[in-house]
């Protein structure tokens, strides 16, 4: 079901009004089976995928904090009667029985994400190899079905299961409470990526009724569909024009292309999300922000730690701090600091597990070379960035401009230049032509170009441009304020009559402007394909 389907619509409002009429330890359950029901409507083959990875990670994780609870008691017991080896001895073994089990879980529950996503993307691959070198015989490619959200339930699962492999906490004894944390429905589309010991904090407690949460989930909601409608589904229109004839729309217009997507990206992410936590707050469970103005940031290692956050903090948690603590790279370091010196040296394995994350995070989000691109296109940005900042440090102790608005401006839109031209490997989905695009932009681009038929003849008219550039100055208006703090928690402070016309006005807006008629229809959110 589309977020911003009728359909939605009335299946949440049926959940909302059951959920609040049960009594409280009624809740989660009937938020399990709403979930799954949520799944079912979806397709009901993905449940077969969502099941499996639930029941692998539950018992898994279960077993190895068993394992790990009933080893502490003994070896606390008996540890006196041993020797210091002996001692290190079984909490070794005990600790390969305990990887044994989770290297199990991960790969199968990996593998199905692999198996599903990648499958035809690795034969693709293979019968190009196959014919560069003269072979004529192909592979075929396979039907393969891709479960709705199932990188994020994964992740959102495997992280569960090396949190609980680590010792962070005990594993979860209830699989149907553990079942709702992996399915619960309205972060199954597109994130975020919850941890478990946040998300769980909330998700099982009874909740009562209580109008102040319940109004800010529907304001939450609401700002949401604005943001999808009003500006995401609108300008979709022109990106797709200008991404489905480059011959035509190239120079100048692959640079607006390339705006208009980072816009329309933005507001159909963030949209979708607010809709998600809005969603879980009308019900009293707090679901982690993902977003905290990434078109605000002033370089590109900022912008990530603003922009998907819960995803960029997983690869760091889980992939970039084990792999650069590892006892490869410890040797990596020492031999790079023996041949290239301590200065050089000590960079090779934080760029090469920085590399290795970059690659996953663009394989993670689709099966296509261009993502792989885009995801080591952001590596080489930021390294790069790295590696200037003593050039950056000696040019601000000469030229006094750090603390400036005009440099803080200029760096805020330098990031969005960059992010937006990385972002023209999605827009495009192929590699050569989104080089040839971008180039297109300093070799093409002609003052004739500027003369507004074309845009017009991309399918949204005057109106429409003039509808978006008023919703993104809401946009922006609205990202300044929350600065600092909680535009919503503002809002609640002001009279009853001024509560009621701005929220009754943004509603209008909504329901007025929202891209709906001939040539507009509401399209899936981005992130669900991932």
């Amino acid at each position: 079901m589309l977020f911003t389907s009728y359909e939605f619509l009335g299946f949440l409002l049926i959940v909302f009004i059951v959920y609040y009429l049960l009594p409280g330890r009624a809740q989660w359950p009937f938020l399990l089976l709403a979930s799954y029901t949520f799944y079912f409507i979806a397709d009901p083959r993905y449940l077969i995928f969502i099941f499996i990875t639930t029941v692998t990670t539950f018992f898994a994780a279960k077993e190895i904090s068993d394992k790990k609870e009933a080893f502490e008691l003994w070896f606390k017991e008996h540890k006196k009667e041993y020797e210091k080896d002996e001692r290190k001895a079984l909490k070794a073994k005990e600790h390969a029985v305990e990887k044994k089990i989770f290297l199990a879980c991960l790969l199968c529950n990996l593998g199905i994400l692999a198996v599903t996503k990648y499958t035809n993307f690795t034969i693709s691959n293979v019968n190009n190899i196959l014919g560069a070198i003269g072979n004529k015989g192909t592979i075929s490619f396979v039907d393969v079905i891709i479960p709705m959200g199932i990188s994020f339930y994964t992740f959102q699962s495997m992280g569960y299961l090396i949190d609980v492999y680590n010792g962070k906490f005990k594993a979860q004894n209830n699989l149907f409470k553990f079942a709702l944390f992996v399915s619960f429905f309205p972060q199954l589309v597109q994130g975020p990526i919850s941890r478990y010991a946040d998300l769980s904090q909330t998700l099982f407690e009874e909740h009562r009724f209580q109008w102040r949460t319940v109004s800010f989930g529907l304001q939450r909601i609401l700002w949401g569909f604005f943001k999808k409608l009003v500006i995401a589904d609108r300008i979709l229109v022109a990106v797709q024009a200008i991404i489905g004839d480059p011959d035509t729309y190239n120079g100048f217009y692959a640079f607006a292309g390339a705006m208009f997507y980072a816009l329309e990206l933005y507001a159909d992410f963030t949209g979708g999300i607010d809709i998600t936590i809005g969603v879980a707050e009308t019900m009293g469970i707090k679901v982690t922000e993902n977003f905290i103005r990434p078109y605000f940031s002033k370089n590109i290692k900022e912008y990530w730690n603003r922009w998907h956050i819960t995803m960029g903090t997983w690869f760091t948690d889980y992939i970039f701090y084990p792999i650069s603590a590892s006892q490869f790279m410890m040797k990596l370091s020492k031999k790079s600091r023996a041949r290239l010196g301590n200065n050089l040296g000590k960079r090779v394995p934080v760029y090469l597990s920085s590399f290795i994350v970059w690659f996953t995070t663009g394989i993670w989000h689709g099966a296509s070379w261009n993502f792989i691109v885009w995801g080591l296109g952001n590596f080489v940005v930021i390294m790069i960035s790295q590696e200037l900042e003593p050039f950056y440090r000696w040019f601000h102790s000469k030229v006094k401009v750090e603390d400036t608005f005009g440099w803080k401006l200029f760096r805020v839109v330098r990031t969005v230049l960059i992010m937006s031209s990385l972002r023209m490997f999605d827009c495009y989905r192929d590699v050569p032509l989104t080089f040839k695009m971008f180039g297109s932009i300093f070799t093409k681009s002609h003052l004739s170009q500027l003369n507004g038929d074309a845009f017009i003849g991309m399918g949204i008219t005057e109106y429409d441009y003039a509808v978006v550039f008023v919703a993104m100055l809401l946009l922006v208006a609205v990202s300044l304020i929350q600065r600092s703090g909680s535009v919503r928690a503002k809002i609640a402070e002001k009279a009853a009559p001024v509560r009621f016309i701005l929220w009754y006005g943004l509603f209008m807006v909504t329901l007025i402007f929202g891209a709906y008629g001939i040539g507009y229809s509401a399209s899936q959110f981005i992130y669900n394909q991932f």
